[in-house]
């Protein structure tokens, strides 16, 4: 039996196998610490073998993802330099695979399929999390957390947070009937149950804030396009001012001691001094991609002894750009921080300066939860890890692959007659010349 293509790879036909792809992904992402190299190789077999189904959709245009693609090169290129090549060489490989995945995801899976997918992989890592009930102690702060099946309490945090986020905004963007509604409660209710039992003070304080600003976008869409740029831009103004405030009269100190957390962040802030210190022996390349944590290496050893890391390994800076500092130095942390920038303005500039789209609105909350965290943890620099992957799936949404609809009479389609409209994706996969009925 023949599978048409269109089930696979056409955005507006493959929601059942798009939603098990990603679903399959998130629990690649979430255990194939456990159950090992099986769970990669399912995540590979989901979407690398898209490529062969139609490798004209992934080839066209693919200078759109030069940032990505320059940024993935460099880190594969400090092999050459690395204080651990062998380490470096292994890393860099899955890394690179890993944005080829989210490229191949983006290409053929819309944001509402990646939104569904997410909930169902969401809700089967939540319940195996439940029903291996581990608990872990912080030997920092002496509080007894729920880890699940996870390594530590960021981890599962991060999992129901987007728990959260991702049934809220199905429901007010994608829901269709009663039944969505009763699909996506308990998904929520479980999410918020972890999410309160981990403790996460990163993952308790981010989600509210993304949520509050993902609903002022959402109301954006009754303003015209000129009263949404005008709100954007003094909304920007006083957010910023706020946060200068909010940073010198010490108010900051006061959030963190809502949720149990004092000014040195349970120990990052020595971490960041430690990691700093390192970036001043190799400011521009870094000690090369993933070439810092390796047993054995005295500056690493010294750090897990004195973090209680008995594992001596699943450690890092606990902020996403000194950590990209001390393995690929200045050049790969602008490069990175780049990416995330670009990502974030390409969203919110669709749905500001351009036609309003929920699609985006939902990518730049998803962003904005990776931007948060990114002070404070390290989840877009490694492989096989939620957080990269919705990065680079989020960056490459922003290129608009054209479909060029088949010219017909200038005097029917002046547009085609002026220059070649386009459209994507609603039409991507359907006959030339289709447009909405």
């Amino acid at each position: 039996m023949k599978i048409p293509k269109s089930l696979l790879i056409d955005p507006e036909k493959n929601s059942v196998y798009g939603a098990f792809a990603v679903a399959v992904s998130i629990w690649a992402f979430s255990y194939s610490v456990i159950f090992g190299q099986i769970l990669i190789l399912a995540y590979y077999a989901v979407w690398l073998p898209l490529v062969l189904v139609d490798y004209r959709r992934f080839v066209r245009h693919l200078s759109s993802a030069w940032l990505p693609l320059l940024f993935a090169a460099y880190v594969c290129f400090s092999v050459f330099w690395s204080q651990a090549p062998g380490v470096t060489a292994r890393t860099s490989v899955q890394y690179f695979s890993h944005i080829a995945c989210a490229y191949v995801a983006a290409r053929t899976v819309s944001v509402r399929t990646l939104t569904i997918g997410a909930l169902i992989g969401i809700f089967v890592v939540l319940i195996y999390s439940l029903k291996v009930g581990n608990y872990s102690e912080d030997v920092l702060d002496g509080t007894v957390n729920f880890v699940g099946a996870f390594a530590s309490k960021n981890q599962i945090g991060f999992v129901g947070s987007l728990g959260i986020y991702f049934c809220v905004v199905f429901l007010a963007f994608y829901r269709r009937g009663r039944l969505s509604f009763i699909l996506a409660v308990p998904v929520v209710l479980l999410s918020a149950y972890v999410l309160v039992a981990s403790h996460s003070a990163t993952s308790m304080a981010s989600i509210p804030a993304v949520l509050a600003l993902v609903a002022l976008l959402a109301m954006s869409k009754l303003l015209s396009r000129r009263y949404r740029r005008v709100i954007f831009l003094i909304g920007a103004g006083l957010l910023v001012v706020t946060a200068f405030v909010a940073l010198n009269l010490g108010l900051m100190d006061f959030v963190l001691g809502l949720f149990g957390k004092d000014s040195t962040l349970t120990g990052r802030t020595y971490l960041w001094e430690q990691g700093w210190n390192t970036v001043q022996k190799s400011p521009i390349l870094g000690v090369g991609y993933a070439a810092y944590w390796v047993q054995g290496f005295a500056e690493a050893e010294r750090l897990w002894n004195e973090f209680y890391i008995t594992t001596r390994t699943g450690f890092h800076f606990h902020n996403t750009y000194i950590e990209a500092l001390v393995e690929l130095g200045f050049v790969g942390a602008t490069l990175v921080s780049l990416i995330m920038l670009r990502t974030l303005y390409g969203h919110v500039s669709a749905v500001i300066f351009k036609a309003w789209q929920a699609d985006s609105v939902i990518l730049f909350g998803v962003m904005v939860l990776l931007l948060i965290r990114s002070f404070v943890e390290v989840e877009i620099l490694n492989p096989y890890i939620m957080g990269s992957f919705l990065m680079y799936f989020s960056f490459f949404k922003l290129a608009r692959l054209p479909v060029t609809r088949r010219r017909r009479s200038p005097a029917l389609e002046p547009a085609d007659a002026a220059g070649g409209e386009t459209d994507w994706p609603r039409y991507a996969g359907h006959p030339a010349g289709a447009g909405p009925s």
